[in-house]
């Protein structure tokens, strides 16, 4: 197992090889809901992907605070990680796994009794709303094992180990890929059998991973045990204002959903097959993301500022150059990209369009991902989740909204791009002038 110390060493060097094993992981993953899309879209059609688009759209949103509790896990652990205090980090990875059990059980039950009444709050076109509710209550079912690897593999990378959650990752995918065809196709379940392969997929994911885990000692898990009251105190103090910041950016996804909506089935389709391809697009950068928090985090915790800023610098740039490249490549093949998941000529259109407008403003979003990393491994969570309200409430919607209603569809990907643009300034002078840097996790010994 490689474990990384990042306290010490070429930033360079250790960037690049911790963070490559969570892009492969990251695109891994993505691929669930690819393989979904491509299978749906080609052996079900248009509507069947639409559906499949707007219900992953609200497991995103209702599932999101758990993932940002997770990425408080990764604040609190790089940093203990860093102090090298073994007893602290058994005592917090104890009570994570207590709060996140809890959460995932609740949104789970939550969620698949309201996934209609959700659905149709969004807006769902009526012909996709009964196929889209039976998507969405199935992969509620599996909340808890898409959240159990999900925080496996957050611990792991806290600990600077980023290639095991590959290993599972990878054997989960490959039965997803196999399952899929076999239950839409062999067993015609439909849509259906896209939301069970997924399910059991992720279920396996997190098994194989929990006894990897166990068997070889990676993390210092004990026999689930109540959690001290400080503990519980510092977990709802970042993961309150972190599970926030992710129902801010889902729920702004959910209002571009709503606004895509209202344009009617093929742009629904079309945007839908954007998105997986969008989503696929992003991962460099939010591999970068989660590798520069990590980094950053252990370094934190020990006050090596000066190599926080380098990790920051590193970072940026290395997002710079990668994501210039995917956008020259997807601005040229935007409209082939989405035909893979769509026959729909009406929904190619629209979604090869909106793809080569906000082609060259991927790496300014990337650079969001960068800054808010370094700024949230310090504990900054609230600056954070006001940071994300301003790009998704103040700047991202209202464009998205105000621009579609003068140029039509293609006002959504101009709204979506000069969004980027306008967040990423304001990102960069929070990190360069903000106050992020005075944020204290835990009180020092008196010696």
């Amino acid at each position: 197992m490689a474990r990384y110390d990042f306290t010490e060493g070429n930033i360079f060097k250790q960037m690049l090889w911790f963070s490559t094993p969570i892009l492969l992981t990251n695109l891994l993953q993505t691929s669930y809901q690819f393989i979904d899309s491509l299978w749906v879209g080609n052996l079900l059609g248009a509507q069947a992907l639409g559906a499949v688009a707007v219900s992953g759209t609200v497991i995103f949103t209702i599932l999101s605070f758990v993932i940002g509790v997770n990425n408080a896990s990764l604040t609190i652990l790089s940093q203990q990680k860093g102090k090298g205090n073994e007893e602290g980090l058994k005592n917090y990875l104890n009570a994570f796994v207590v709060t996140l059990t809890c959460l995932a059980f609740v949104l789970g039950v939550v969620g698949y009794f309201l996934a209609r009444p959700i659905l149709m709050m969004l807006g769902t076109p009526p012909s996709m709303v009964d196929e889209a509710t039976l998507y969405l209550k199935i992969n509620f079912v599996g909340i808890l094992f898409l959240f159990g690897y999900n925080f496996i593999a957050t611990v792991l990378r806290a600990l600077g180990d980023s290639r095991t959650p590959l290993k599972f990752v990878c054997i989960a995918v490959l039965l997803n890929t196999v399952l899929v065809p076999l239950f839409i196709i062999q067993f015609d379940f439909g849509i259906e059998g896209a939301a069970y392969a997924t399910l059991i997929s992720q279920a396996f994911a997190f098994l194989y991973g929990l006894a990897l885990m166990i068997r070889k000692k990676l993390a210092p898990f004990t026999k689930p045990s109540l959690p001290q009251k400080e503990e519980i105190q510092l977990i709802l103090k970042l993961g309150i204002p972190a599970g926030l910041q992710m129902m801010v950016i889902s729920s702004g996804v959910m209002a571009i959903m709503s606004v895509v909506t209202s344009f009617g089935e093929h742009t629904v389709a079309g945007f839908g097959a954007a998105q997986r391809l969008d989503s696929l697009l992003m991962l460099p950068a939010m591999a970068l993301g989660t590798a520069v928090s990590s980094m950053a985090g252990q370094n934190i915790g020990v006050s090596k500022w000066d190599r926080v800023h380098k990790i920051a610098r590193y970072g940026v740039l290395y997002n710079l150059v990668i994501m210039l490249v995917v956008s020259v490549i997807i601005f040229f093949f935007a409209h082939e990209a989405v035909s893979l998941f769509t026959s729909d000529e009406s929904a190619i259109k629209f979604g090869g369009e909106y793809l080569q407008i906000i082609a060259f403003f991927y790496p300014l979003l990337g650079i969001n991902f960068i800054l808010n990393g370094v700024v949230r491994a310090s504990g900054a969570m609230i600056q954070i989740l006001l940071l994300n309200v301003v790009s998704l409430w103040v700047l991202r919607y209202p464009l998205t909204y105000g621009l579609s209603a003068f140029f039509g569809e293609m006002g959504i990907g101009l709204g979506m791009g000069i969004s980027f643009l306008i967040s990423s300034i304001v990102v960069y002078f929070y990190y360069r002038y903000g106050k992020w840097k005075e944020k204290e996790l835990f009180e020092k010994k008196r010696m």
